[in-house]
């Protein structure tokens, strides 16, 4: 427990030391600085003119909470030129009316063009009302926000990258949340990336690119990045084939075809995938996930969190063989392709399995025989477990023989007529034997479980 101002909060011990990120979902739980970035198309409505205030204060509410519970959260948010934006065709409109009105002398008002407004000063006029409304909402949950405008420059210039991480750093200390933006009144043209103390270093070109360039900067535990899809398909999420990505690792840029950018924001897919793969590289886990989906949204934050299977999660450490995920998928394909085939096929195949174990019966027993010297030394087996572990030359050809037997049943066992009810004419009703499908069968210390099941 520290405090400040004589008002004491409690603060959540660091859950790793910092420069290795999460290996799994389940991890996510423990992170204690986290980096929510809300895409354009989460703050703003659909018709790019304003904000999705249902959206925000949802999103607010999530961040207060993590907040509350003792983690340091910091967003950086979108939306100050979809604000400006709404802000200044309000100001055109309530003087071309006026201008109309004095011409005309009549109060009834024409059709007025727009005119096209420049990002740089809607921007400018977006901001100040940006931060109020956070201000406004965070207000409502007893939690104190704080605005950070920043560009490239911030990050280069050394002076500049100590004030700023400074800043941040005791802000954090004070249970402030920083609410960061790109300073889009003045921003400068985007610098090409350059090399920094050693270490590569992303240039700020868009929101996703400064959310993962602070996340590594902040040492932080965790990046979210909310978009408008449900994280990363191996295709465009609008083709047929388009499969959703549970988990993504470095390396696999190659199995991913990008398609076009969301209809406001300056960054796509393949940028918010770009900074990912920099912020995960630096230490920093990251998600991407649905921020505008109406089921998900009041909850997508803890959800991830919590671990909960949401989005595409990044994670450097790839399994050693297929996931869990794609052994099922393996399976269901697997099952199909057997149900179709013809008995003689599958009692083939049963065949062959009893054939292996009769002629590699000696690898098995050398390899049972491992098996039982290891739980023997570790004494963890009860002597009913060991006996259930063991195999012998007797119980292979006993399980050989029981494969035979079922495989010369096979001819009829799929395709057999039980029943047959008459409906009506030329109508009749049969109950036919199918194969039953994909079973998962859990077993322990059984190895002759196996071609039983």
């Amino acid at each position: 427990i520290r405090c400040w101002s004589n008002i004491p909060f409690i603060t959540m011990p660091l859950s790793r030391a910092h420069g290795k990120s999460f290996a799994h979902r389940s991890e996510l739980k423990n992170a204690k600085r986290i980096v929510v970035k809300l895409g354009s198309a989460v703050v703003t409505r659909g018709d790019e003119c304003g904000l999705a205030l249902g959206r925000l204060a949802s999103i607010v509410e999530q961040v207060s909470m993590l907040q509350n519970q003792g983690r340091e959260m910091m967003i950086v948010t979108s939306g100050a030129v979809a604000f400006g934006k709404q802000r200044l065709r309000h100001e055109i409109l309530l003087s071309q009316s006026v201008r109309q009105a004095l011409h005309s002398g009549q109060s009834q008002l024409k059709d007025m063009a727009i005119p096209v407004l420049e990002a740089r000063a809607c921007a400018a006029a977006g901001q100040s009302g940006l931060m109020a409304l956070y201000e406004a909402m965070f207000t409502q949950y007893s939690v104190c926000a704080a605005r950070i405008l920043v560009t490239n420059l911030d990050f280069h210039d050394e002076q500049k990258r100590r004030n700023l991480n400074g800043t941040l750093h005791e802000l954090l200390r004070m249970n402030i949340v920083p609410i960061i933006n790109t300073n889009d009144a003045v921003v400068p043209p985007p610098e090409p990336n350059s090399d920094l103390q050693g270490v590569n270093v992303i240039s700020v070109k868009d929101n996703d690119s400064l959310a993962a360039r602070l996340a590594v900067e902040m040492k932080t535990d965790l990046l979210i990045v909310l978009s408008d899809v449900e994280g990363l398909f191996d295709s465009p999420p609008g083709s047929d084939d388009a499969k959703l990505i549970d988990i993504f690792y470095p390396g696999d840029q190659q199995s991913v075809t990008f398609g076009t950018k969301s209809r406001v924001g300056m960054g796509g897919m393949e940028a918010k995938v770009k900074a990912a793969l920099w912020a995960l590289q630096g230490g920093t886990s990251v998600v991407i996930a649905n921020g505008t989906h109406p089921k998900i949204s009041g909850h997508v934050i803890t959800d991830i969190v919590e671990g909960k299977k949401v989005g595409t999660f990044f994670s450097e450490v790839k399994p050693a063989g297929p996931t869990v995920e794609q052994q099922g998928e393996m399976a269901r394909a697997g099952g199909r392709t057997l149900a179709a085939l013809q008995p003689e096929q599958r009692a083939e195949i049963i065949y062959r399995l009893a054939d292996l174990l009769t002629d590699q019966r000696e690898e098995i027993l050398l390899a049972n025989k491992k098996d039982l010297e290891e739980a023997e030394n570790k004494g963890r087996l009860a002597l009913p477990l060991l006996n259930r572990l063991s195999l012998s030359t007797s119980k292979l050809n006993s399980l050989a023989i029981g494969l035979r037997q079922i495989a010369a049943s096979s001819q009829d066992s799929v395709g057999r007529v039980i029943r047959r009810t008459r409906i009506a004419k030329d109508l009749d009703l049969e109950q036919v034997t199918v194969p039953i499908g994909v079973l998962l069968v859990i077993f322990e210390s059984r190895p002759d479980c196996l071609p039983q099941v």
